[in-house]
């Protein structure tokens, strides 16, 4: 399981496939290809465009939400949040060969991504954020410690992504909480330059990762 993942999002400056370039090309393994209120077709064809790369970068390559679609480009796996196909369903589907996430917030939800054969769990937001709509509860540092000690009592091992809002600067205490990674998008694409910021975050998690 890769300790950074990139969410992608559309910006003024920088397109779906743009944004995923320049995140690998800063050193990210991990695409999350997140495409809302946009054609069947366009999330087909920039899901082949995101594919291509990812391939040519050695990178896991993620649909988010689309079962269908994820199996239909044979991507390496599907996100889905709790308003999607439950994770069982989408195993039914997949097979045990496809990696599949799930969206959490709180304990409970853990529990049940659990219970349905999860690979790993996106868990947020940390913080408020404007990539994404209908938020649930901002979970802050209290929180991840938490749903860490929680997890532990009741046995759940699943690497667990800390999610929304992230910047640099809260890396390092998030990982001090027992997430095993963490996913950005904003704080990347916001930067002056992209792929200089995706390269200081690889770095900081690299770095990060020998000394535990």
């Amino acid at each position: 399981m890769n300790n950074l993942q990139f969410i992608t999002h559309q910006t003024e400056k920088y397109g779906y496939v743009a944004s995923a370039q320049m995140a690998l090309e800063g050193g990210c393994r991990w695409i999350q290809l997140r495409m809302k209120d946009v054609t069947e077709e366009i999330f087909e064809t920039t899901a082949a465009e995101v594919k291509m790369l990812c391939r040519h970068y050695g990178a896991t390559f993620i649909i988010d939400d689309n079962v269908m679609l994820a199996q239909r480009i044979e991507a390496d796996g599907v996100h889905l949040g709790s308003h999607d196909m439950p994770v069982a369903e989408a195993r039914k589907i997949l097979g045990k060969g496809f990696i599949i996430g799930g969206t959490a917030n709180t304990i409970d939800d853990i529990c049940r991504l659990a219970r349905q054969d999860a690979n790993y769990i996106g868990c947020g937001p940390y913080r408020f954020t404007t990539t994404k709509k209908n938020l649930a509860a901002i979970l802050g540092i209290k929180g991840y410690n938490d749903i860490i000690r929680q997890m532990r009592e009741y046995g759940i091992s699943l690497p667990l992504i800390a999610i929304g809002g992230i910047e640099y600067d809260d890396i390092e205490i998030l990982l001090s909480t027992g997430v095993n990674g963490i996913a950005l998008s904003s704080s990347v694409l916001n930067a002056d330059d992209p792929v200089k910021e995706m390269r200081r975050i690889v770095e900081l998690m690299n770095n990060k990762q020998q000394i535990l």
